[in-house]
């Protein structure tokens, strides 16, 4: 007798092979059957009408400190994510001396938004060495299967102490080898592999640059020899390659990146957008991509659905009026009910406003303060290409408004709940076509959620909802992706990266991790600002629509949206193999 058979539903395999359908069948976690099955089962699920897709696998999250307090691992969870990978970046709790704590958090707090007080008292530290944190997490279950990679900034720190933090400091030739050994150990406990940052976005709380940013070809080089010792692991980055105009700079990364993958024969990926200054260098990294794998190496492009934007509003950390004396004032003083009551405030209002006019800045600090042409109502189902016309600015032109006092009264909406939305990455343009020339392009690999950040900034952990919602029916100009290829993408062909073979694929032998989803009514409302952290604190959060059904392992943890309360997920301790 078979534990689980879902009927009738229209199968999407993951494989890319075209739809058919079908029944699965499953036998303790593993899926025993696919197609026309029969025979007894202790529990039928009608898929009838619904889409039948492998569970989601995020190979880009940064759960690194929730999953010390929390089971559940939202966002990912919540849109259909049965695997994910932490870790990325090169930031992360592990290895960590107990004089270290400090410092972690406030590395995470700056690099990845997340609040240091939620961090401060959530992180159990039941941990040191890396090996020690894996086996803290294998202590726990949650509801979706986690592995993790070593984090160089992490690292770092660990093995050159103060001077870890600092960009400008060169290990030595004895602490590249311990650096390479501890790898190494990490790598034999279970380790994904080793991720690391070299983009000056990233900074600790208090903004110095991450320790990472200038590391040596010898000192990376160095550390990654640990993978071909070990024969396994994928290696992790971020680069400013893609943001920089500067070919000589962009270059010079790009050859650090084929020699990583080349001296150590392993897989290895890296981020890559759009932005403004240097809207067509994705096109020129694509192509030095192609030429890599020409030769024999593997690598690969991360890359997003959708833009990437900041969430804006007088609830959360950012909005056009932040960096005014009156506005920090306020903020600092008090909670957010309280915020919100003292920014309706007539007095306080022509205060701000008048405080806003007569600065001056530059950066993205102006864009913040004045890019109104880029800022958009978050809408319910969310549009993410949102066109000129539907801006503040467009809003206040056609009220005869100042464009500041229009939008001041936009973001005092419900209450001061208002949410804006500003895109800022992949949006050069104002239209989603060079993000679909990088999705289709060869050698991707969708990721760059960051579930389980930027906590108060952005919202980006349901990438696999829009990702399957918005290209399965089209972007504005009508550019469109099949279903297969989209799944396919966001399964296999992210779970055969990181070495994961026992999932992304509805067949026989495979786990039996899968989505059942109404494909009509998949979309995405505007997220809410919950305060479910530690110590209090707050994040956003996006809930999908449309999942009927998330299985993990065989076991529903997700009914029609709501969390079952069961947690079958485990710590993933590297490769997996079939039937192992």
């Amino acid at each position: 007798m078979f534990d689980t058979v879902i009927r009738n539903g229209t199968i999407v395999d993951g494989t890319g092979a075209p739809r058919f359908r079908g029944d699965v069948a499953i036998i303790d976690g593993v899926i025993a059957e696919v197609g026309q099955v029969s025979g007894a089962a202790r529990r039928v699920i009608d898929a009838d009408g619904a889409i039948v897709t492998p569970g989601f696998v995020d190979i880009h999250t940064h759960y690194d400190g929730q999953v010390s307090w929390d089971a559940l691992l939202a966002p990912s969870s919540i849109n259909g994510v049965t695997s994910a990978a932490m870790g990325n970046c090169g930031v992360g709790f592990a290895p960590a001396r107990a004089d270290k704590h400090d410092f972690l958090i406030a590395l995470l707090e700056g690099v990845e938004d997340i609040p240091g007080t939620a961090l401060a008292e959530g992180l159990t530290w039941d941990w040191e060495s890396f090996p020690d944190y894996l086996n803290a997490l294998g202590r726990r279950r949650y509801a979706l299967d986690l592995g993790a990679h070593m984090p160089h900034a992490a690292l770092r720190a660990y093995v050159m102490g103060e001077r870890g933090a600092n960009h400008t400091e060169t290990p030595n030739e004895g602490e590249i080898a311990e650096m390479e050994r501890l790898t190494f150990e990490a790598l034999e406990a279970g380790a994904l592999g080793f991720s690391t940052s070299r983009t000056y976005v990233h900074r600790a709380r208090g903004g110095a640059n991450i320790g990472t940013l200038t590391a040596s070809n010898a000192e990376l080089c160095g550390i990654t020899a640990a993978l071909r010792r070990a024969g396994k692991g994928v290696i992790q980055l971020i680069s400013d390659a893609y943001l920089t105009a500067d070919d000589e700079f962009a270059q010079a990364e790009l050859s650090l990146i084929r020699r990583l993958a080349a001296t150590t024969g392993r897989r290895l990926s890296f981020t890559v957008q759009q932005t403004d200054e240097a809207p067509d260098r994705w096109r020129h990294i694509f192509g030095e991509i192609a030429e890599m794998n020409a030769e024999g190496l593997n690598v690969s492009a991360q890359v997003a659905p959708r833009p990437i934007g900041a969430i804006l509003s007088f609830e959360t950390t950012s909005n056009p009026f932040l960096l005014t004396a009156t506005y920090r004032r306020i903020a600092a003083a008090g909670g957010i009910d309280e915020r919100l009551a003292q920014l309706a405030d007539p007095q306080i209002r022509a205060q701000i406003l008048l405080e806003h006019g007569g600065a001056h800045r530059t950066g993205f600090a102006e864009i913040l303060a004045h890019g109104f042409s880029r800022m958009f109502r978050m809408s319910d189902p969310v549009d993410y290409e949102p066109t000129p016309d539907m801006s503040l600015a467009a809003e206040a032109a056609r009220a005869g408004r100042p464009v500041a006092e229009y939008a001041y009264d936009v973001f005092l909406e419900n209450g001061g709940r208002r949410l804006i939305y500003m895109p800022l990455i992949n949006y050069a343009r104002g239209n989603l076509e060079d993000t679909f020339g990088m999705m289709t392009a060869s050698h991707t690999l969708y990721g760059l959620s960051d579930g389980g950040a930027h906590c108060g900034t952005i919202c980006d952990g349901s990438f696999p909802t829009t990702t399957i919602a918005l290209w399965s029916r089209g972007s504005k100009s009508g550019r469109t992706i099949p279903l297969e290829t989209l799944v396919h993408g966001y399964t296999q062909r992210n779970a055969r990266h990181v070495g994961w073979l026992d999932r992304g694929v509805v067949a026989a032998g495979h786990l039996a991790d899968l989505n059942l989803i109404d494909l009509e009514a998949l979309n995405l409302g505007p997220p809410e600002v919950v305060q479910d952290l530690p110590a209090g604190g707050v994040r956003l959060l996006q809930k999908a629509r449309g999942y009927r059904a998330t299985l993990k392992s065989g076991v529903v943890t997700f009914d029609q949206g709501a969390w079952t309360g069961e947690t079958p997920g485990r710590l993933l301790r590297g490769e997996q193999r079939l039937n192992s």
